[in-house]
């Protein structure tokens, strides 16, 4: 990617390549989280917060090229915006319907979505749960559930099943995705009423936590075999977790897919893969 000599010079006095546009933005811990990938890949790069006004995402992102940025980190309430911004786009932003990184270079706006790569990287690799054959219950079928299912699908689960309290809602995802399925059969929806099996993975994507609610599911949908795992975190388990404890599930919050994605987005950006268990234990010491 290639900038102006006199923008370059004018760019590196006083900004940063990369951002996280969002409003809120203060709290974001994306600056804490490149700061060390770049410090640990001797990468030299620059990252800052960047609030945009709810009305003026756009026009923040245009300022920003022109000012020199080379990527860009998107969190709420921009996903959308970012994703009709871009004039080209990822197979998995296109998938997920919403972009969390932006990519600029010479004009193109490029528009990735790493969620679903950072959610299934922290399952897999750090938590060392393999997905292939699993079957898996993903609840809710907002942005954070579309995001991840492309991802969970490359994984060659035995049974992916969306639970919503709006089953029409699931139930369009199913049809939206059944075209990246392996096999015929694999995608399914239901009304969390509806899931009652045990499941070897399930996953809440849902916003209850935020609010320390409990989707309405059935104990039955875990057993000592399953990962239950909630893409929320913080220095307590949720309430999601603490129920599943109870009924005997292993637990994870989505701290490590926190990680996860923005060393996606690092990679996608500077091309080398930074290591991710020192930002980890960092972030989960400060919770």
């Amino acid at each position: 990617m290639t900038n102006g000599a006199g923008v370059a010079a004018d760019f590196a006095a006083h900004f940063a390549a990369y951002v996280v546009i969002g409003n809120p933005i203060a709290h974001s811990k994306s600056p804490a989280i490149h700061a060390r990938f770049a410090a640990d890949t001797a990468q030299d790069m620059r990252y800052a917060h960047l609030l945009a006004p709810l009305d003026g995402f756009a026009a923040t992102v245009q300022k920003f090229i022109a000012q020199g940025g080379r990527g860009a980190n998107v969190t709420v309430p921009f996903k959308l915006e970012a994703y009709a911004l871009a004039n080209q786009l990822t197979t998995r932003a296109q998938a997920a319907g919403a972009v969390n990184t932006l990519i600029f270079d010479d004009g193109l706006i490029l528009g990735d979505n790493t969620d679903g790569v950072g959610l299934v990287s922290d399952i897999v690799r750090n938590a060392g749960f393999d997905l292939a054959g699993k079957k898996i219950l993903l609840l809710g079928a907002g942005g954070a559930a579309r995001g991840v299912i492309l991802p969970l699908l490359e994984q060659q689960p035995a049974q992916l099943t969306i639970a919503n309290r709006t089953v029409a809602k699931a139930e369009e995802l199913v049809q939206q995705f059944q075209q990246y399925c392996a096999q015929p059969g694999i995608l399914s929806a239901c009304s969390f009423a509806d899931a009652t099996q045990p499941f070897d993975l399930v996953i809440n994507a849902t916003s209850a936590s935020l609010q320390a609610q409990l989707p309405p599911l059935a104990a039955d949908v875990f057993s000592p075999a399953t990962l239950a795992y909630d893409m929320m975190y913080g220095s307590q388990p949720t309430v999601f977790m603490q129920f599943a404890a109870a009924q005997g599930a292993h637990v994870r919050d989505g701290l490590g897919m926190l990680v996860e994605q923005a060393a996606e987005a690092f990679f996608v950006w500077r091309g080398v893969r930074p290591h991710t268990d020192a930002v980890f234990t960092a972030l989960r010491a400060q919770l």
